[in-house]
């Protein structure tokens, strides 16, 4: 029998250079409110550059948080980007609501549709997971495609930008000011959750599901919480989408281009980090500017480079730069340590025969 002292136990990792806390703090604050003053000194076509920019980035926080940090694989995130158009649609030109409520009531529809279909989805696993939710997207868009009275079916809808009041100006600030809002937000968001008790949980069950409810961890009900959570901003920034292009249709709201996107964002940029869907959002944003003439190639060639990426940096771009430079602006990984222990423990304190 040998007796031991057990050491006590740490979070601290491995120390990366990072930005003071206050500079980190005043840092954001300048973009921030580079970005609110973008009105006062760019151009209209600056301002729809920033806002697809910003919409992008949304959405691949919003798939990001769901797969890279949950470990819940979708492929079926543009059931929430289609439903969350058509609810700021209705809201707006059928129930005369305000923009900024049909915003927030696309987001709500999504979160509670969102809860019976995690209930569905949620038996599956793996990649039948990641299928069932590319089937469920499907189900919205037969929804939709056939619902000919209210919806207009195949042939969409366009908002009535006119009976809401307002002009090409006013329409094109506000926009921008609600993708500023979105864009930010999704990062805050994401950085507080992963901050929080909330974010130790869901990476637990990322990396084992049945480790983390052994000690302890509630993994159904947080699963369900990150769905819902993910359900809701992807249609949030879906309204967004669809008040900027101001018109709508089935086959382009539920395109699975759109998670296709997400996913080209997140794997080039780093899966399970924040700095990542900004790297990936900006690769990606300037890859489309120039492929735009290749029309279905584009795509092609993004997969392409998608390949290349996971074979030589599978950790991603920022993921290479991290372990390279030894930095980390958004501090949100937990580390487990064992300290030190001064004392030394003798190989064998008792010996029983």
């Amino acid at each position: 029998m040998v007796k031991t002292k057990s050491a006590p136990l740490s979070t601290d990792g491995p120390k990366y250079r990072q930005l003071p806390g206050l500079w980190f703090g005043l840092i954001c604050l300048i973009v921030a409110a580079i970005l609110f003053s973008g009105p006062l000194w760019a151009s209209s076509d600056q301002l729809r550059s920033v806002v697809n920019f910003l919409s992008l980035l949304a959405l691949a926080q919003m798939w990001n948080l769901l797969a890279g940090y949950a470990g819940m694989v979708s492929i079926g995130q543009q059931g929430w980007i289609g439903l969350g158009g058509y609810t700021l649609i209705v809201f707006a030109d059928d129930l005369g609501q305000p923009l900024a409520l049909g915003m927030v009531a696309a987001g709500i529809v999504c979160g509670l549709v969102a809860i019976p279909t995690a209930a569905l989805l949620f038996r599956l696993r793996g990649g039948y997971f990641s299928i069932g939710t590319w089937v469920v997207a499907e189900i919205f868009r037969l929804l939709v495609t056939n619902n000919t009275d209210w919806l207009r079916g195949g042939n969409g809808r366009t908002l009535n930008v006119i009976g809401l009041g307002l002009d090409r100006d006013t329409r094109e600030i506000l926009t921008y000011l609600f993708a500023v809002v979105i864009g930010l937000g999704s990062m805050a968001l994401v950085y507080w959750l992963m901050r929080s008790r909330g974010g130790l949980a869901l990476t637990a069950i990322r990396d084992s599901e049945i480790a983390a409810a052994s000690l302890g961890v509630s993994t159904r009900r947080m699963k369900l919480g990150v769905y819902v959570l993910c359900a809701f901003g992807t249609g949030v920034t879906g309204a967004l989408i669809y008040f900027n292009l101001l018109r709508i249709t089935p086959d382009a709201a539920f395109s699975v281009q759109y998670t296709a996107f997400m996913i080209f964002i997140v794997v080039i940029g780093g899966i399970g980090t924040i700095e990542g869907p900004i790297i990936g959002t900006v690769v990606f944003y300037f890859i489309r500017e120039y492929l735009t003439d290749f029309g279905e190639w584009s795509i092609i060639l993004l997969g392409v480079i998608a390949i290349v990426i996971v074979l030589f940096l599978p950790e991603g771009i920022w993921g290479w730069v991290q372990r390279r430079f030894n930095l980390e602006f958004f501090p949100v990984r937990r580390w487990l340590r064992t300290a030190e222990v001064t004392d030394q423990l003798p190989e064998t304190v008792e010996q029983s025969h």
